[in-house]
């Protein structure tokens, strides 16, 4: 059992559990009317296992997080619907909830029917489905569930709690993202967008323009390993479409847009030419790795860093067609540098990074330790109050 009587955590036990009779002994101990977190990623749930599971969160009365991840390895096909229902239906009037996490099953479109009801009618604030193996298909379903659950907000006269959504990894492709545009545009309320790797090309990239323009609180958006532009008749289209959305997000502090073909034939992307303009003045996080980007696109990024990109911390340009010898490498270096920043262009950039953040964690968790241990002679005084009351008693 966990110490925290508040948190239910198996994550990564690699367990197999069958029956109601296999979870039982892991939920000894804990009062359901207290548990605010639940952890199950990490093992492998069946049908009978689930119900178990499921009683138990019907029981809770102010549960925040479930995390659902990674729990149907090696299931049959005819398995996950069932075992899903019966978490997603105790889930669903949890009101409290705030974060769902069913990351890492692979739901394909077979399995996600029970998953639609509790995306419509619970009012949670993070969504996270990324490597699920979805397909537009099952992309369509998802988002319009979204939509229903903003338009049913709405009737009630209330605003949106969704604030994050993570769909990475997906196969979600153009044949969904008019879905996903319609429900960002539905809620508005976005601040976290992640749509990594789901093979949406320009027309779905266009669409999520449209869709995401309407969250001006948007902060972090990550498109990486979609495709911006091609030599079809279709060309900059999405460039040009995101650099006029740009000005409508000025919360934005991240933009991942790495490996997403920003420049086809060597042109400075207008997406390019309006951040260094200073269209998202909060910007601190610009990450462009692998986008066909020559000289005269760092140039751009070069002459405006000291002034419209004056709040830039992190500047990616890794695999890109500059040579990484260049002069204006060293102007975008040295202003960041200077802010405490850092600029990676090349695979010693990116070590070095990784090195520091290690030594952060290291420096964080020394920190929390000392947080966390007795004051110095806490100890020594229990042990000699314990004596004192013993030699009393005799």
């Amino acid at each position: 059992m966990s110490t925290n009587p508040r948190v239910f955590d198996i994550r990564g036990q690699s367990l197999k559990l069958e029956t109601e009779a296999d979870v039982e002994p892991l939920l000894e101990g804990y009062d359901p009317k207290y548990i605010e977190e639940i952890y199950l990623g990490g093992n492998t749930i069946g049908v009978g296992a689930s119900k178990a599971f499921a009683a138990f969160i019907d029981r809770t009365e102010s549960l925040s997080i479930a995390d659902l991840s990674n729990i149907f390895v090696g299931r049959l096909i005819s398995e996950i619907p069932l075992a899903l229902a019966n978490l997603c239906t105790s889930l669903l009037p949890k009101q409290t909830l705030t974060v769902i996490d069913l990351s890492d099953n692979a739901f394909g479109e077979r399995s996600i029917a029970p998953l639609l009801p509790l995306l419509s009618h619970n009012r949670f604030q993070t969504l996270r489905l990324k490597n699920n193996g979805l397909g537009p298909a099952a992309g369509i379903r998802i988002a319009n569930a979204l939509r229903e659950s903003a338009k049913l907000t709405k009737a009630e006269g209330k605003v949106s709690n969704l604030r994050t959504v993570i769909c990475g990894q997906n196969r979600l492709e153009n044949g969904s993202a008019s879905a996903w545009a319609a429900a960002f545009e539905e809620h508005g309320t976005l601040e976290e967008v992640r749509l990594p790797q789901n093979g949406i090309r320009m027309a779905g990239i266009r669409e999520l323009a449209r869709g995401l323009k309407k969250n001006p609180n948007l902060r972090y958006l990550d498109l990486q390993d979609n495709t911006f532009t091609d030599d079809t008749d279709e060309g900059l289209s999405a460039v040009d479409a995101w650099a006029d959305v740009l000005a409508s997000l000025p919360a934005l502090r991240t933009f991942n847009v790495s490996d997403c073909v920003l420049s086809h034939g060597g042109e400075v992307p207008s997406v390019l030419q309006k951040l260094a303009s200073g269209s998202n003045p909060r910007l601190v996080d610009l990450q462009l790795q692998n986008n066909n980007l020559d000289a005269s696109s760092v140039a751009v990024l070069a002459d405006a860093i000291s002034t419209h990109l004056n709040t830039l911390k992190r500047l990616d340009l890794q695999d890109n067609d500059a040579d990484e010898d260049d002069e204006v490498y060293d102007t975008l270096r040295e202003a960041l540098t200077a802010r405490g920043g850092r600029l990676l262009v090349t695979e010693e950039d990116e070590e070095a990074e990784g090195e520091q953040e290690q030594e952060q964690e290291q420096e964080q968790e020394q920190e929390q330790e000392k947080v966390a241990a007795p004051p110095a002679g806490v100890d020594e005084a229990s042990e000699l109050a314990d004596l004192m009351g013993k030699a009393h008693l005799e």
